[in-house]
């Protein structure tokens, strides 16, 4: 593999990681740390992109917004009509964050050019460092939507038009925030993505290995369960009369457990995220339960398999004054990666000296997106704590991070030069 290996500057690293970490920061206090709430496209998320836009632009970085409000900030290549290298990742949050889901990826994009800049060293083809929009979906709904757009899988009508639980759509929070950007919404496909992340689980760290290869990312199925019963008082309804939603809310809970433990569906996993009931009162039978199902695997016929007996099992619960309502939220399928990036990525980290391994990613990023229009891979960085992640608890070292992005940086430069 030609080019010698690059290293970035891991203080520099840490002390921008750190910096974005004031952005949004809130003091957790089951934990007593100190966690991260920037939810996409609200006042700390817009704040948080402020900063990053200004180190992008302080990099020389041309800059631009889409229309979907999604960065890129592009380093010329030497070869002006040559397709770009791209890496990035997103900088919205979950509620109950950590400093490193998605930052990593981006503020390693901007350590890789500032690297590049201070060495003196030019590539042919251009390098772009992308900040996707609502990567996380928590807010409105739909993982992965700034990148599902650039890849011209979700409409951009369709993604603006999307809402959060108080009615707010994306469009209008674009707008709000100052991020409803011009130009295409759609990528031209780029000669390769790749994206550094943490690894958000416990296998680098098991293994006792800094870095990780990632073949592709398992199939997820999200969707919202609405379930409506007839409120009653609770003292004086007795148990037969009653159309309790609640009950069968928490049937359906029970049943996605049965269905994970019977390992009749491979490796399934299945989570109850969210569970609301209507009217919220102590002494009322709940008229109307909302709860959201994601599931995950690696396998498109068993994750088939199990969305379909879970149809079944919703169907059985209807009657006796219980109807029982789905909206699909989001449906993506078992991306492999390409296998050549991964030899890339893999050739890297072997001349930083780094021993690795291959696996496949549990969670949603947008390189599953980007890998529709380009060939696309990842590389993962080992988390502390068996790797927990959505919690402030999350923590990769300083070291861990620069190593990521010591072989991001080796890649993205070889895929650039070719």
């Amino acid at each position: 593999m030609t080019g010698s290996p690059l290293t970035i500057d891991g203080d520099r690293l840490w002390r921008t990681l750190m910096e974005l970490a004031e952005i949004g920061a809130y003091h957790d206090e089951r934990t007593g740390l100190r966690g991260v709430n920037r939810l996409a496209l609200t006042d700390a998320d817009a704040e948080g992109r402020r900063l990053v836009i200004g180190w992008l632009r302080e990099a020389g970085l041309d800059l631009r917004v889409d229309p979907m409000g999604n960065i890129i900030a592009r380093r010329p290549g030497t070869d002006a009509d040559a397709a770009p290298v791209v890496t990035g990742s997103h900088l919205d949050s979950v509620a109950t964050a950590g400093a490193f889901d998605g930052c990593l990826g981006v503020l390693g994009g901007l350590e890789v050019v500032r690297t590049l800049d201070e060495r003196g060293i030019s590539t042919r083809r251009p390098i772009e460092v992308v900040v996707f929009t609502e990567e996380e979906g928590v807010r409105f709904g739909t993982d992965m939507l700034g990148s599902a757009v650039a890849a011209g899988r979700i409409p951009l009508a369709v993604a603006h038009d999307l809402i959060d639980r108080d009615g707010i759509s994306v469009g209008a929070e674009l707008t709000r925030t100052g991020f409803a950007g011009d130009g295409p919404a759609r990528f031209d496909p780029p000669h390769a993505y790749v994206e550094c992340h943490i690894e958000q689980g416990p296998v680098l760290a098991r293994a006792g290995l800094s870095v990780g290869v990632v073949t592709g990312v398992q199939g997820i199925s999200w969707q919202q369960v609405t379930i409506t019963g007839r409120a009653a008082h609770a003292g004086t309804t007795p148990t037969e009369l009653r159309a309790d939603a609640g009950i069968a809310a928490a049937r359906i809970v029970l049943r996605l457990r049965e269905m994970v433990d019977c390992a009749g569906y491979g490796e399934l996993r299945a989570t109850v995220g969210h569970l609301a009931v209507h009217p919220d009162l102590t002494n009322i039978v709940p008229a109307r339960a909302e709860l959201t199902v994601d599931l995950r695997n690696p396998d498109d016929e068993q994750m088939a398999r199990a969305e379909a007996d879970l149809a079944d099992y919703l169907d059985s619960l209807v009657g006796s004054g219980i109807t029982v309502s789905t909206r699909r939220m989001a449906r993506t399928a078992h991306v492999p990666f390409d296998a050549r990036v991964q030899q890339v990525i893999a050739a890297a980290a072997g001349d930083h000296g780094l021993d690795q391994m291959s696996l496949l990613s549990g969670a949603g990023h947008d390189a599953q997106e980007m890998a529709a229009i380009c060939p696309a891979a990842m590389i993962f960085v080992r988390g502390e704590y068996d790797g927990i992640s959505h919690n402030p608890r999350e923590y990769s070292t300083p070291e861990a991070c620069a190593r990521g992005i010591d072989v991001l940086a080796t890649a993205l430069v070889r895929l650039a030069d070719e």
